[in-house]
């Protein structure tokens, strides 16, 4: 009986993964060969694998050894075309793995600056379009272009309204919803505990417009809240109906006594 020999390329193909062309799944060899040509042979490690990238398009996996790359591996994107048996290589890069330390996702400036963020001289545009703003007074449904919005500044400044854009009633609800769930909405341990709340304070400026229905402005200088927006149904220890138990109350002092002793009296003694 003449022996049987397993080949290479026989033993990778039967452990190909479900859905990788066989031709490309064989092609460790070629895939490592392309990965040498541009990166230096300390820096690639063991073969990880191999997974399918599409239709005759596969991409073999290699550890890197590379200091500061842990987690990473080396992929190498091979493919073929149809009827050929010859796999290609597209593409050699370095690919963070689970465990590989990255930057975090990037975030456009707008959406990074937070409340408390601008300084002295730093300037925030609002952009023309904001959908917080609508102009002083309305033109319908129709778009504005930057030649109505010209037109309307200009308009704007003739008719000494001051204000060009006014805030839209999704800015406003927006404000409320945020200050509503805020420091000063009603769900705070400060206003839980509160012997009472802001709509029944002496010291709540009421706002005017349809804000009014739900908040004020706390003029107590005493409480946290002072000179901030609180709604109606807020509220704090600084009340201005509050009133303290009695067996809170530090103890009365006595009655004066009048002293009635003279120097006579003293030298007689």
């Amino acid at each position: 009986m003449t022996p049987t020999t397993t080949t290479a390329a026989t033993t990778v193909a039967a452990a190909a993964p479900a859905g990788v062309d066989s031709t490309l799944a064989r092609a460790v060899d070629v895939a490592r060969a392309a990965l040498l040509e541009q990166v230096d042979a300390a820096d690639v490690g063991d073969h990880l694998g191999c997974h399918a990238e599409g239709d005759r398009v596969a991409t073999h996996a290699f550890a890197c050894l590379r200091p500061g790359y842990r987690g990473w591996h080396w992929s190498v994107t091979v493919a073929r075309a149809s009827r050929q048996r010859t796999a290609t290589v597209d593409e050699v890069v370095l690919t963070p793995g689970d465990e590989a330390i990255v930057a975090p996702p990037w975030v456009p400036w707008r959406e990074r600056v937070r409340p408390g963020d601008l300084g002295p001289g730093d300037l925030l545009p609002v952009d023309d379009d904001d959908p917080r703003l609508v102009p002083t007074y309305s033109f319908g449904d129709d778009p504005i272009d930057d030649d109505t919005r010209t037109q309307v500044r200009r308009v704007a400044r003739e008719l000494g309204l001051g204000r060009v854009r006014t805030l839209s009633p999704e800015g406003r609800d927006l404000a409320a919803q945020r200050w509503y769930d805020g420091d000063g909405g009603p769900s705070t341990p400060l206003a839980a505990s509160a012997p009472a709340a802001c709509t029944t304070c002496g010291f709540l400026v009421r706002l005017a417009g349809p804000l009014s229905e739900m908040f004020g402005v706390c003029a107590n200088a005493n409480a946290n809240d002072d000179g901030r927006v609180v709604s109606l149904d807020h509220g704090c220890g600084a009340h201005s109906e509050v009133q303290i138990a009695k067996k809170h109350l530090p103890a009365p002092l006595p009655d004066p006594v009048v002293d009635t002793i003279t120097l006579e009296d003293l030298e007689r003694f």
